[in-house]
């Protein structure tokens, strides 16, 4: 019997943290924000793996530092590759497309008429804490192409909620 199949083995976490996926089919939107932050993210790997070529003294930690490195680096090379830049300048400031700044006022559920502002963004660059939201979340495809004074409904977890589109801005970081 091969020793994958033996009662001994135990299984390790993975060493290099999966990367949201974007979804199949779907292509791979970025700010320029976002691509700025994912080209400054394989630098600041670059970086880390020149600084480990001058500390060798455990072979065994190196290689498997290095070996970490360089699967998120090959991770973030394909990510660059696919990405698809979309300047929020070029977008229709009438209705709300991926790179918009956005905010929303609760019109049904608990929280009817709290404001809150959110930022369509890609995959890589979301950030649900300071307002930025993937493309692909629900949030952001309620109101995909919805106009200031529409109204979308989303199923949260604590319940169907109403919002409606009190601003759109294009602003560009």
């Amino acid at each position: 019997m091969s020793k994958a199949f033996t009662k001994d083995e135990t299984w390790e976490e993975p060493i290099i943290p999966p990367r949201p996926p974007v979804p199949a089919g779907v292509p791979n939107y970025v700010t320029p924000r976002g691509l700025r932050l994912l080209r400054e993210e394989l630098a600041a790997l670059e970086a880390e793996r020149h600084r480990l070529g001058g500390n060798r003294s455990d072979e065994t930690e190196y290689r498997r530092q290095l070996a970490m490195l360089a699967g998120r680096s090959s991770e973030l090379v394909a990510r660059i590759a696919s990405a698809v830049l979309v300047d929020p300048r070029q977008q229709p400031r009438e209705q709300v497309r991926f790179g918009a700044r956005v905010t929303l006022r609760a019109v049904s559920g608990g929280r009817a008429g709290e404001e809150r502002p959110l930022e369509i963004v890609g995959v890589d660059e979301a950030d649900a804490a300071n307002g930025r939201v993937a493309f692909t979340a629900p949030i952001a495809r309620a109101i995909l192409g919805r106009e200031v004074g529409d109204t979308a409904a989303v199923d949260t977890p604590r319940g169907r909620e109403v919002l409606e589109v009190v601003s759109i801005d294009y602003a560009s970081d």
